[in-house]
């Protein structure tokens, strides 16, 4: 859909803030190896907020920021791949914690790992014809499956969350694209609840994140700039009229990588993976909520959203601010 306007976001941090010198302590790491790596100082880890939580925050602050009044969400759509349980959903959390039960609202999860987001967005632009106000969240906790004894994943991942408030518009233009490629490979994945045996209960183990980092690049580093490439094409609008790209905040090396790619300077991507590190379905979420808060995002700018992910999965957005 093309008359689409974001009217709102907003962003939630989980409580505990670990620091690469805190990694050190109980995994063969430092601070240089990681921030060489990765680009990645610090990230923040919940200790007792699930991932309904940390997505109530985050829309408690879009809606506060689109000025509208919570009864008007009539549709949740919450991207995650760490979900407080396998069913209800999370979203269905969500509306009762927002107190939107008894309202005509429809709620739902998406799972499309740290695309989740970028698919959300293409989903309620989509469904804008029936709902009036779709409120779009990306929220993780990814500390429930990270193993902590692996330096290649454990150093890489945070909890968090972001959320927009999407409505129809008369002037401003989104548009969007999405992919996915099966993975039958692993490389990116986390083991699900194992098959048992009929009439026996199995043990209640559950997969830790793992992932194939040389793998992901090269398919991350392709994958972004296709999915900007053909965003741009289905808005008819070039590169060079963009004026903000945030990217899934993955790792500063895939990032810098793009830019080299497209021909860009770095300092057209807006970069904060710093501060939290990856937090996959939440994180262009919070990017874009950041950017807006810092004040970098103004009437009329053209700005694109672009993520890749397990699955895998990719995809973009292009938006007029």
């Amino acid at each position: 859909m093309e008359n689409v306007k974001i009217i709102g976001c907003g962003y939630a941090k989980a409580k505990v803030k670990v620091s690469n010198a805190d990694l050190e302590k109980i995994v063969e790491t430092n601070d240089e190896w990681i921030q060489q790596r990765t680009g990645i100082q610090t990230r923040y880890v919940t200790d007792e907020e699930n991932t309904s939580d940390l997505a109530v925050k985050a829309a408690q602050k879009a809606i506060e920021d689109a000025g509208i009044p919570v009864e008007d969400i009539d549709m949740i759509l919450v991207a995650t791949t760490t979900p407080d349980c396998i069913t209800p959903s999370t979203a269905c959390l969500v509306q009762e914690k927002l107190g939107l039960n008894g309202k005509e609202c429809t709620a739902l999860d998406i799972n499309a790992a740290c695309s989740g987001y970028v698919y959300g967005i293409t989903l309620a632009s989509c469904l804008l014809e029936k709902y009036k106000t779709i409120l779009v969240i990306g929220s993780e906790t990814l500390s429930k499956i990270l193993d902590w004894t692996d330096r290649n994943t454990c150093v890489l991942f945070g909890d968090g969350a972001g959320a927009c408030i999407l409505q129809k518009s008369e002037s401003n233009r989104l548009f969007s694209y999405t992919k996915s490629n099966g993975d039958v490979n692993g490389v990116l994945m986390a083991q699900g609840l194992p098959i048992k045996k009929p009439l026996e209960n199995g043990t209640k183990d559950y997969g830790y994140v793992q992932m194939d980092g040389k793998e992901v690049f090269r398919f991350a580093v392709k994958a972004m700039q296709e999915s900007v490439e053909k965003v741009l094409e289905k808005a008819n609008v070039s590169l060079e009229d963009v004026d903000l790209i945030i990217p899934h905040q993955a790792n500063i090396r895939i990032i810098r990588h793009v830019a080299k790619k497209m021909r860009l300077a770095e300092e057209k991507f807006f970069v904060n993976l710093e501060e939290f590190g990856n937090t996959s379905s939440a994180s262009i979420a919070i990017a874009l909520a950041c950017a807006k808060e810092q004040g970098k995002l103004q009437p009329g700018m053209k700005i694109v959203l672009t993520g890749f992910g397990a699955g895998f999965t990719c995809g973009a957005v292009y938006i007029e601010w």
